[in-house]
């Protein structure tokens, strides 16, 4: 028998065996799956209801949301809610958390982009209005030019007027999708 050529004759019986998870690789599941549920726990009660989870995993979330944070219940309730969460299957969790965080990144992205709009029909007036209006014909001129009139009126009173939070609702309200 020759040692050096038969590398057959030194593997161990789980080299063979394609599911065999080591236990480093495991750990590191175990870890991913319980910061997954660290990231539940920091959503709001109504987020959490979006995503449809399974209602052993629910109940441990909300369990966690009681306790207070930075002690070592919280810690161990934690431990828990990635235990609960290695029993279900965590790729629609995770898509479902993509999902409402994105959603709400995209809502403060569009936001900020009716907050621009507005600042510019102040500052600039009739210029901007035709651009916007090239931009998003169907907006009408009448109005736009109404409602950034009257926030300019009121915008020499204070920095925030009714007629400036009209603009971006109706900015919002026409261009958004």
């Amino acid at each position: 028998m020759n040692i050096v050529g038969d590398s057959e004759h030194f593997k161990q019986p789980y080299d063979r065996d394609e599911e065999y998870v080591s236990k480093s690789e495991h750990k590191r599941e175990c870890d991913a799956v319980q910061e997954l549920g660290k990231q539940l726990v920091a959503l709001s009660k109504s987020q959490l209801d979006k995503m449809e989870l399974d209602e052993s995993v629910l109940d441990a979330v909300l369990a966690t949301k009681k306790i207070k944070v930075n002690t070592e219940a919280y810690r161990r309730q934690l431990q828990f809610v990635g235990k609960v969460m290695r029993n279900v299957d965590v790729e629609p969790i995770q898509t479902a958390l993509d999902r409402v965080l994105n959603k709400n990144n995209n809502e403060a992205a569009k936001a900020q982009i009716f907050e621009k709009h507005r600042e510019r029909l102040l500052t600039q007036g009739d210029s901007e209005i035709q651009q916007l209006l090239e931009d998003h014909p169907q907006l009408d001129r009448q109005k736009l030019r109404q409602l950034v009139r009257q926030a300019n009126k009121e915008l020499a009173k204070g920095p925030d007027s009714k007629a400036s939070r009209e603009l971006f609702k109706y900015l919002r309200d026409e261009i958004g999708e």
